[in-house]
């Protein structure tokens, strides 16, 4: 039974719900006066180890640890305090919340990721870790696994979470239970007691491990419960007979950081987070690099002369990354079918079908306007229609292109289209494009006239060239006129709300690769979601998730109703009633537009 009930205050937080519980702890999602959310980690002082609390000052050690941490790249302090009840004394921490994936379960959905992907997530992890190992008494986080680490929607950023081992350097006794460590992600000496800035390098070098395989390394199917010196003798006897292997694609810096960073005996391994950041970060060149230093990594590295992979030059100044063709298309796409019918008629068939295109002297395409209420999936459903044509994408934000100097932004825009030209056939999606061309003569766009020009000369028949484009937009009505006739923006689509079907498919693709129980009832969310945009229902899974991760156990039909009750759709009725105003408008520009390419 939980020590704490539904609605109960405590030290101005109210309970929300139970997220999970052994003999001495219990973690509750709660929220303040103001609704918002928190986490809260309850201490029952009767149940505690005695090694868990600083007898000098009577408060439990994580509690201590937390006070000290304020940082990004982990689970941040809040507030704490302790209370008496009839059936005993607790001590207790809050901290924040936010929503996000576990990265446990991003790579369970996604399989493997990209060197870019998993080094930047790496290095917040490592840049989490450089902040608790240089505190006047340096701190280790003893428990870094990728269910430990929450991909931050809000920030971008990787969190590391769940502080229960976290501890200063111990060199042969623990301060906490060691019995609940996953020792895949373990080096050798925590077998014996020790855990220092070491054992925690080794931990997020076999998470980077994970991230780039979908498994971690030496990874054995050993019991998850027991004695933690036991279940790592068969561990360690596995790592002794079967050499780590890393593939010959990965980059040498990849290599450098993994073949020294999850070596078997301490002595070989890196000494401290910095050592890792310096080639994370390109400050010490890896072996197989010019000037590299280290000799263990192999040599498939590209030198300080190469080209940038995706780059069609070597001294290519557009940081934009092109994805090559392929991919599950528009199967990835939950619901919409309607849209997908339309697309897939109206704009693919003629793209894959030219010589009947030219037989029929049908002129093909040269691009859509995907527009409508933010978060219903219109980058998503972009990125998708490549895949499905087997085009090249390439995804070009306003922030790619900007530039201070005069006319920096025509220039660019002119590379940007010549780059694509030369990995055609391509997509190219503009994100956010009513920022890249607004109206010209409006109040505050005057100075963007001739980037805006430079996108109508660019974009003229661009379709020859093999180069289809998509736009994106919140406020299309905001877009410059001239931008959206024939023979440039083609087609303007409204991206809807999901509809119930919609709706039902999100929540099964969501939840599809993720432990659940059998009571999980798809229908049942759907229903309850009506006016939900896909990030929504993203979020509600997302939710539940984390709170399954925190427990270790499957996501349950209680706890996605939990996650229903506490997340509200995003749009209001009337934002939801100003884009149907907003469509009407823009069925009255595409009339237009087909009869100024007429005339």
């Amino acid at each position: 039974m939980a020590e704490l009930s539904q609605g109960e205050r405590i030290g101005g937080y109210t309970v929300q719900n139970l997220i999970k519980a052994n003999r001495y702890t219990e973690t509750y999602r709660v929220v303040d006066g103001d609704n918002r959310p928190f986490f809260l980690k309850l201490f029952i002082l009767n149940n505690l180890p005695s090694k868990l609390m600083n007898e000098g000052t009577k408060t439990v050690r994580e509690i201590e640890y937390c006070r000290q941490l304020n940082h990004r790249n982990i689970v941040s302090h809040v507030a704490d305090g302790s209370i008496e009840k009839e059936s005993g004394a607790y001590q207790y921490y809050v901290t924040n919340y936010f929503s996000g994936s576990v990265l446990a379960d991003r790579i369970a959905r996604g399989g493997i990721m990209g060197e870019e992907e998993a080094l930047g997530i790496f290095r917040a992890i490592l840049t989490g870790l450089q902040y608790m190992h240089s505190q006047a008494t340096p701190l280790c986080h003893n428990d870094i696994t990728p269910a430990n680490i929450v991909l931050n929607d809000a920030s971008g950023e990787a969190v590391l979470i769940d502080l229960g081992h976290t501890c200063t350097p111990c060199a042969g006794i623990a301060e906490f239970d060691t019995n609940d460590l996953d020792v895949l992600y373990h080096a050798k000496e925590t077998m014996v007691g020790i855990f220092d800035q070491q054992t925690d390098i080794f931990s997020a070098c076999a998470v980077l491990y994970a991230m780039l395989t979908g498994v971690a390394p030496w990874q054995l199917d050993v019991a998850s419960e027991g004695d933690y010196k036991e279940r790592f003798k068969a561990m360690w006897q596995y790592r002794q007979t079967h050499p780590l292997k890393l593939p010959e694609s990965w980059s040498a810096k990849v290599k450098a950081i993994l073949s020294e960073g999850l070596a078997l005996k301490s002595s070989d391994r890196f000494k401290n987070v910095n050592d890792i950041l310096a080639i994370v970060d390109d400050k010490q060149p890896a072996e197989g690099e010019q000037g590299g230093k280290r000799t263990d990594a192999g040599s498939s590295s590209m030198g300080d002369g190469g080209k940038r992979e995706g780059s069609a030059d070597g001294d290519d100044d557009l940081p934009i990354e092109i994805r090559k063709g392929g991919g599950n298309g528009f199967a990835d796409i939950a619901g919409m079918q309607e849209l997908k019918d339309y697309l897939t008629q109206k704009v693919i068939f003629m793209i894959q079908n030219k010589e009947l295109a030219e037989q029929y002297r049908i002129t093909p395409p040269n691009g859509m306007l995907l527009y409508g209420p933010p978060g219903c999936g219109k980058t998503f459903f972009a990125e998708k229609f490549a895949e499905e044509t087997n085009f090249n994408f390439m995804l070009v934000k306003s922030s790619d292109i900007g530039s201070s100097l005069v006319h920096g932004t025509e220039a660019k825009i002119q590379k940007l289209f010549a780059k694509a030209a030369k990995n055609s056939p391509i997509v190219i999606c503009f994100d956010e494009f009513d920022a890249l061309v607004p109206i010209r003569g409006a109040h505050g766009s005057e100075y963007q006239s001739g980037e805006v020009n430079e996108f109508l000369a660019q974009m003229n028949n661009c379709a020859k060239k093999g180069i289809f484009i998509i736009a994106t937009s919140n406020r299309p009505d905001k877009i410059d006129p001239a931008i959206l006739r024939t023979g440039r923006i083609d087609k303007q689509v409204f991206v809807p709300l999901p509809d119930l079907e919609a709706r039902k498919e999100m929540f099964k693709m969501y939840l599809a690769k993720r432990p659940t129980t059998e009571d999980i009832n798809v229908d049942e969310y759907a229903a309850k979601t009506e006016g939900y945009i896909a990030s929504d229902i993203a979020f509600i899974v997302n939710d539940a998730a984390m709170t399954a991760a925190f427990t270790r156990k499957p996501i349950s039909h209680e706890l996605m109703c939990i996650s229903l009750n506490n997340i509200k759709p995003s749009l209001q009725k009337e934002v939801i009633d100003e884009y149907s105003q907003i469509r009407n408008k823009m069925n009255g520009v595409q009339r237009r537009a087909v009869v100024q390419g007429l005339s």
